[in-house]
């Protein structure tokens, strides 16, 4: 694009933005002539996805902002009369993040705008109201405005069909291209109003039926400390807990209410270093069995537990350990149907689908392909997402899932034990299923492809000394997957591993999953096992940096 291309192109753009925000600051890029940040901004388009729109709020078709979310919606609509679901229910929600409320209105708008009708939640509420609501409602369609758990800056865009579940191919590549069709936005008409803002109605039949995850009559005697993230989760996750007769979670004070600046944390995300901090000084003070935390959104929960043996005295808990422990839980309450999960998560949820009887199956990333899986009863994700009431929510639920750890740490409370207990039975049983993660964060995403080239190009032959005795180009697909861009590596020796690596299909990162089997023979083993787990983890962390240049 030439200089003149370039600042034809923002001429353009501010002429039709609706946000006098965004217009205030393209001008001030232009006055200055500043080319290499319109440059950024307009060297091309944010791409809709399977995980709709994400990015950096800002002006220009590589940001998020009013006039890119209008598109989306215009391209969303033209998409759902193509499919014959004119005069269909689109509901909307958002969180609380910077111009959420605003996309959520714009989109309410264009669906009114496009002949379709249009409900709108009633203020932020978790991503999961929102996918409830779909199905409650019979909507052909849902968005919610999030950036779930990524920096303050960003915002996103997802999307759902009428079943409940995220959007996958080719719903997305056909919606990418009605958004593409979008010449001006002077051709998308834009009511004043014309829409439902809904009431209560949908969030109270949403908090009924989180109570069908428990067992009536369970104990629920379990004490929490929680954390909100900053985000939309204490207000539904506090009268969650107050139905199911738990006691109230002691809040986590600093970071109970929304504040789209997440002030206390450098990344709102429980996963990352730090975040916890706060939650884990609250639990010192009061002591409770488990700390729960919710992302900022509340769609992910995250589990710490009492350690003596780390500083602090509390360990947060994996996602893949979470994963198995509300996978016990459901097969001691008589669960049926399939458990699923990602192929970036542990494959201890097989060994105990199997040893339960239960089906299992095995998806690509991403709830969207976990949700779809015929006959679900159970699904998670190593990053810190379950689905655990399928016929409620077709999507990972941090409330749900809080709810049901709170009932598992209750019922091993009335027992003298915890969910530490547990683990270590199922690694007894199973085998002790070390994993961990290489991810690391990147601002050329070149460093990414040229990662993934390397190892393409020069595939490793060992990692930790462990032979590589499958390595798989999952961009061809495989018999059971669809394809994907990513590589999966299977290890033989004295131990069996596994080490997955993709691209981050939401923030610039490359992810690499590793995971690492140690036999126990019985308890007194369990130490051994796991410092020989963390051995070789560490040593295939080394051994694949190497192997990827990084």
């Amino acid at each position: 694009m030439t200089q003149d291309d370039l600042l034809a192109r923002a001429q353009a753009w501010l002429a039709e933005d609706p946000d006098q925000e965004t217009r205030d600051e393209l001008a001030a890029l232009l006055d200055r002539d500043a080319t290499d940040e319109l440059s950024a901004r307009f060297s091309g388009t944010l791409q809709f996805g399977t995980a709709g729109l994400r990015g950096e709020l800002g002006a220009g078709p590589m940001r998020m902002n009013r006039s890119v979310v209008i598109r989306a919606a215009a391209g969303l609509a033209a998409y759902l009369k193509a499919k014959g679901e004119t005069g269909g229910l689109v509901v909307i929600g958002y969180d609380a993040r910077y111009k959420s409320a605003d996309f959520a209105r714009d989109t309410a708008a264009v669906m009114t705008g496009a002949g379709l009708r249009a409900a709108l939640l009633p203020r932020p509420l978790p991503t999961p109201v929102l996918a409830y609501a779909i199905r409650h409602l019979g909507a052909v369609a849902g968005v919610e405005v999030t950036a779930s758990h990524n920096p303050p800056r960003d915002n996103g865009y997802k999307v759902y069909l009428g079943d409940g579940s995220q959007i996958v191919p080719p719903a997305d590549a056909e919606i990418a291209a009605e958004i593409a069709a979008v010449r001006s936005l002077d051709d998308v008409p834009r009511p004043a109003e014309g829409w439902e803002t809904l009431g209560d109605e949908v969030l109270n039949a949403y908090l009924e039926r989180t109570d069908a995850v428990l067992t009536p009559g369970s104990p629920r005697t379990a004490r929490t400390v929680y954390t909100a993230m900053h985000g939309v989760g204490k207000e539904v996750l506090t009268a969650a807990f107050d139905r199911a007769g738990f006691p109230p979670p002691a809040l986590v004070a600093e970071q109970a209410d929304p504040d789209p600046a997440f002030p206390t944390v450098a990344f709102p995300n429980p996963e990352e270093p730090g975040a916890m901090d706060l939650a884990f000084e609250a639990a010192r003070a009061v002591d409770p069995d488990i700390v729960i935390a919710n992302d900022p959104d509340a769609d992910r929960c995250a589990v710490a537990v009492p350690d003596a043996s780390v500083d602090g005295g509390w360990r947060m808990l994996r996602g893949d350990e979470v994963g198995a422990l509300l996978a016990a839980h459901l097969v001691h309450k008589g669960a049926t149907g399939v458990f699923a999960e990602s192929i970036v998560s542990s494959s201890l949820l097989g060994r105990i689908a199997e040893a339960a009887g239960v089906g299992y199956e095995e998806t690509l990333t991403g709830f969207k392909w976990i949700a779809r899986v015929d006959g679900l009863r159970y699904g998670y994700e190593e990053a810190l997402g379950y689905c655990v009431d399928p016929e409620g929510v077709r999507d990972k639920d941090g409330i749900t899932a809080a709810l049901l750890v709170t009932e598992l740490a209750s019922v091993l409370k009335e027992q003298g034990r915890t969910l530490t207990d547990l683990l270590d039975d199922l690694a007894v049983a199973h085998g002790l299923h070390a994993t961990d993660q290489l991810s690391v964060r990147v601002e050329d995403l070149g460093i990414i492809a040229n990662a993934m080239a390397a190892l393409r190009e020069r595939p490793p032959v060992s990692l930790a000394g462990l032979t590589v005795v499958s390595a798989e180009d999952l961009t061809k697909g495989t018999e059971s997957l669809p394809p994907t861009d990513g590589l999966r590596y299977h290890l033989e020796g004295d131990y069996k591993a596994r080490v997955i690596v993709r691209p981050s299909g939401t923030e610039p990162k490359l992810k690499c999953y590793l995971e690492v089997v140690v036999p126990v023979a019985d308890a007194g083993g369990l130490a051994t096992a796991r410092a020989t787990g963390a051995e070789l983890l560490a040593a295939i962390k080394r051994d694949l940096s190497e192997a990827a240049g990084l």
